[in-house]
């Protein structure tokens, strides 16, 4: 009995040596698991390689490169946090960390980040990641909704093409986009299959705030005179001008490219970085151009979810989490995973570099918007996702197709949203 006690105490001595402690190895080696959902070509390219540079300059700190998905990340992180096996390093957007920041499964990053890169990056981008005293994320990519046009259609009407400098305004953007339309064709396509973020986004160019937060720092809906502007265009511009593409609300931004390819709209509001699909499946000869959004009462002010590297709180390697974060967001480095994305760093080193304000595919005409990205208005609200599916995406659908006014729209947003939010209030 003694001998086989012996022997089970070797092995399990040996087995103890083989594997070392968590996230290292016998040898003192630390290896940090950095889950990426990088899904282009180019991206996942651009990523990988730099992992590749970081362990080839770090003997002591690997990086191992995991891949995600967007399509699963917040259930995935989720089920991960809470078996224990988080990821040290993760890549997420701003609107879908404060579930996991309130909830104690991110690390506040406020006195690990160095300076260069605390200060490289705008205030603006780090209130995207602010939730109560602490940051927990470094926002990188941002990309500001442009309107996709056809250059040839515009041209030859002859109407007035916007500039960052010269936008449209909202009431000259209802306009053209009626003066586009005729003949089975029609001067816009909103693809507003997801309709919120989108709508409020937009909206804060015309003073649309629609969530406020008291002296008490509880939230509560109200739906003014700036939160108007937005909705009532793109419902107008459907259901009285008819410039806009009914059949196109309840579509992504990939559904419509066809119908643009084919001649069937003038112009379609898109993600920056949808210009990569643009260019790879546009046909030969197409004629496309990167135009700014309209401009309100807030100039061209919008609101953004930056892409974010958080570290995991369970992880036992923060410090050397943080070095790679700053690694992987050195102004150059920005700049190669922005290419990749199509995209646009968040730094302000990152943005002066050249190949990011070239005319080219639109980089200028994106870059120029930078300085007015601001923190998606929902941002820190609690309760956002419940009150975005179940109140304002059916009522925003409904108010779009014509189903329902706009007072029955303010009704639905205001006292039904506020009801959800109250519960996560308490």
């Amino acid at each position: 009995m003694r001998a086989k006690w012996l022997i089970g105490l070797v092995l399990a001595l040996l087995l103890t040596g083989c594997t070392g402690g968590a996230g290292g190895k016998d040898d003192g080696t630390i290896t940090l698991r950095f889950q990426s959902l990088a899904w282009q070509e180019e991206s996942v390219a651009a990523n990988q390689q730099l992992v590749k540079e970081w362990n080839a300059t770090h003997p002591d700190v690997k990086v191992e490169y995991v891949q995600g998905s967007w399509d699963s990340v917040h259930d995935q992180l989720l089920t991960s946090f809470e078996g224990g096996e988080a990821p040290d390093i993760i890549h997420d957007a701003s609107d879908d960390l404060a579930d996991f920041a309130y909830g104690g499964y991110l690390a506040d990053l406020s006195d690990l980040l160095p300076a260069r890169l605390k200060s490289d990056i705008p205030q603006r981008g780090w209130e995207t990641t602010t939730f109560g005293d602490g940051i927990y994320g470094v926002p990188f990519l941002q990309e500001p909704r442009v309107l996709i046009a056809n250059a040839k259609w515009l041209k030859e009407s002859g109407v007035r093409v916007p500039t960052p400098e010269h936008p449209w305004s909202w009431t000259e953007f209802r306009q053209i986009t009626e003066e586009l339309g005729g003949d089975g064709k029609y001067g816009i396509a909103w693809p507003l299959k997801e309709p919120v973020s989108a709508t409020l986004n937009l909206s804060l160019s015309a003073g649309g705030q629609l969530f406020h937060r008291g002296a008490d720092g509880k939230v509560t809906i109200r739906f003014d005179k700036g939160d108007e502007v937005v909705p009532r265009t793109v419902h107008d511009q459907a259901n009285t001008d008819h410039s806009a593409s009914p059949t196109t609300l309840g579509s992504s931004g990939s559904d419509t490219l066809p119908g643009f390819f084919g001649g069937k709209y003038a112009m379609v509001p898109l993600g920056f970085s949808y210009r990569q699909q643009i260019v790879q499946q546009a046909p030969k000869g197409f004629d496309w151009q990167v135009l700014p959004a309209p401009a309100g009462a807030d100039g061209l002010s919008q609101g953004v979810s930056p892409q974010t590297l958080s570290v995991a709180e369970d992880s036992p390697h923060k410090k050397e989490a943080v070095q790679f974060i700053d690694f992987l967001l050195r102004p150059k480095n920005m700049v190669r995973l922005a290419l990749g994305d199509w995209m646009l760093p968040t730094g302000a080193q990152a943005l002066k570099d050249p190949a990011l304000h070239t005319a080219d595919n639109g980089w200028a005409t994106g870059t120029a918007l930078a300085a007015h990205l601001r923190s998606a208005p929902a941002q820190s609200v609690r309760g956002y996702p419940e009150w975005k599916d179940k109140v304002a995406t059916p009522a925003f659908q409904e108010y779009y197709s014509g189903a329902i006014g706009l007072d029955e729209l303010r009704g639905r947003l205001v006292k039904d949203g506020n009801l959800v939010l109250a519960r996560y209030q308490r």
